[in-house]
């Protein structure tokens, strides 16, 4: 519970609104979109994130797209 509530913490100190995605899965989930966005090296991020399979850091890949971002920053 403690490192829960120390995300939760710097969520708040960086203004995060309220909402499913301020949690540490979505703060999780906004790193993975992002290192991808910025062109980090699929396989960089399958190590960063800890994935055994790189399947599952592909995901991240899907989110990209202008149609799909501008749906995502409706959330954000």
């Amino acid at each position: 519970m403690t490192a829960y509530r120390k995300v939760m913490e710097v969520m708040n100190a960086a203004r995060i609104n309220d909402g499913p995605h301020k949690c540490p899965k979505g703060l999780r989930h906004a790193y993975g979109i992002q290192a991808i966005t910025k062109g980090v090296p699929l396989n960089m991020l399958q190590k960063w994130m800890g994935h055994a399979k790189m399947e599952t850091t592909a995901i991240y890949t899907n989110a990209l797209g202008e149609q799909q971002r501008e749906i995502a920053a409706k959330m954000w």
